[in-house]
């Protein structure tokens, strides 16, 4: 089976990044195409491996502005020579999905959500906290964008998705099915802790869509204590609304994110994402979760058993629902248990049968 991996950029510590790496082990030596790769500035694994980029890498300055030439990744993709393969695993929640491919070749598309910008761009350009000026420059170059996103949709053989709730917007957007291949985590990497410590834990990257001014919120109503792990634009907005309960510790090692999550009394998970990590990193240390009733967590999270939710975004019901999870005790051993549906293990078997299962009804 002649296989290439195409994900949409190795720039960053990201979810979608540690996926690739996954795809590498169930496909060992197998190429990554991509439009641009910092080696420096996302996971050492892909030093080591086949790694292909497109023009994009070659533009002076490129580091620094590769946000602001997005509408240039279509082309980029466009551009890969990716003729001589039979199978094509996408990694992709923006560009990599708009590559040519052979007609007999076939295109299977691991979706992290359709892309934000273009179909949810309301809330992403108010994420990004453009400028209306600028807001009103990019939205033809939108529109133009989700004609092209569209059109090559109809290219893509297969979609699989992370999650039941992005197979929704799959079907929503592109009127199309999907299967669900959840993410996976490493079980083994997380320390089981049964006795639980005097705090709350967020880990996230601190970005206004994230809302973790909910949660500070909630905690100066409490007044017990938080630590929030991660950086981001919106820190020190964070830090200014924060009572002396609530501590930034930054980022962290991975030993040290280890050890937080496997004494702290409940990770707070306060956004809507499309499946979610640090809920199962919690619940395969035996720590419970307290989430926002939307989106992936949704599939993660066994209510009453391994942690509570809140169903609207608003400070008052989530100190509410804290309050009603300290009533409760939740047992570290089934939240263990829950996350071990999601391990490494479980995932490259089910990635790999359906890979192998789209190649045998191609080509023999």
């Amino acid at each position: 089976m002649k296989l290439a991996i195409v994900h949409d950029f190795l720039n960053q510590y990201g979810g979608a990044e540690r996926v690739v790496g996954y795809f590498l082990r169930a496909f060992p030596e197998v190429p990554v195409y991509t439009s641009i790769y910092f080696p420096d500035d996302t996971f050492n694994l892909f030093r080591d491996e086949n790694i292909i980029t497109t023009f994009m890498q070659k533009i002076p300055g490129i580091r620094k502005y590769y946000k602001k030439l997005f509408f240039l990744y279509p082309y980029a993709f466009r551009s890969l020579k990716l003729y001589d393969y039979e199978i094509i695993l996408g990694s992709s929640s923006s560009y990599s999905h708009f590559i040519n491919k052979c007609r007999d070749s076939v295109h299977i598309n691991y979706c992290y959500t359709p892309p934000r910008f273009l179909w949810e761009t309301k809330s992403y350009l108010e994420g990004e906290k453009l400028s209306n000026v600028s807001s009103k420059i990019i939205m033809p170059v939108i529109y133009y964008l989700r004609k092209m996103d569209l059109k090559h949709s109809k290219r893509i053989d297969h979609y699989i998705a992370i999650s039941k709730y992005v197979r929704s917007k799959i079907k929503k957007v592109y009127n199309k099915d999907s299967a669900v291949i959840y993410p996976p985590i490493e079980m083994e990497k997380y320390k089981f802790n049964k006795i639980k410590e005097d705090f709350y834990l967020i880990v996230s990257r601190l970005k206004g869509y994230k809302r973790i001014d909910i949660a500070i919120k909630a905690f100066n109503i409490l007044r017990k204590k938080l630590l929030i792990v991660g950086t981001g634009e919106d820190e020190s907005n964070l830090r200014k609304i924060s009572g002396e309960n609530i501590k930034f510790l930054g980022s962290v090692s991975d030993r040290e994110l280890t050890d937080l999550y496997s004494k702290a009394k409940a990770l707070v998970f306060t956004g809507k994402e499309d499946f979610g990590l640090t809920p199962l990193e919690a619940q395969a240390s035996g720590t419970p979760v307290v989430a926002f009733e939307e989106g992936g967590a949704v599939e993660t999270i066994v209510n009453g058993k391994t942690g509570f939710f809140f169903n609207k975004q608003e400070p008052e019901i989530l100190a509410m629902i804290i309050k009603r999870f300290e009533k409760n005790s939740l047992d570290p051993v089934k939240c263990r248990e829950n996350a071990e549906r999601f391990d490494f293990k479980n995932f490259k078997r089910d990635i790999k049968d359906f890979v192998e299962s789209v190649y045998k009804e191609k080509f023999t």
